[in-house]
């Protein structure tokens, strides 16, 4: 049962290309996600909601998502929660994110290449 605490899926498509950084520790990607959900209200009108998501990656995972993922990319991330506080000119700032443990690409590598 402990493999089902604190665990993540989603489905969606890259809001811009990875944010790179290079750390003593590492590699880290810092990746925007959007998932969209399609229902019918109570007027009958078809409505999107987008959700937006903070995806962090670290090491050869980073390295992956930021050779081959770009603007606009499906992917399907599973990961876990993490929540996080900081300070920003004194105000308490808080964070919520999914540390990546894996991805998949739905629509292939970047064509391009």
């Amino acid at each position: 049962m402990n493999r089902l605490t604190n665990r993540v899926s989603l489905i969606g498509n890259l809001g811009a290309d990875p944010k790179m950084q290079t750390l003593k520790s590492g590699a880290k990607a810092d990746i925007s996600l959007a998932t969209n959900e399609s229902y019918t209200n109570a007027n009958g009108e078809k409505t999107q909601d987008t959700q937006w998501h903070n995806l962090v990656a670290w090491g050869k995972t980073a390295e992956i998502a930021g050779k081959y993922l770009r603007k606009g990319s499906k992917i399907a991330v599973e990961g876990r929660l993490q929540h996080r506080s900081y300070e920003d000119e004194g105000i308490k700032r808080y964070v919520t994110e999914v540390k990546i443990n894996d991805f998949l690409m739905l629509d292939g590598a970047n064509k391009s290449e």
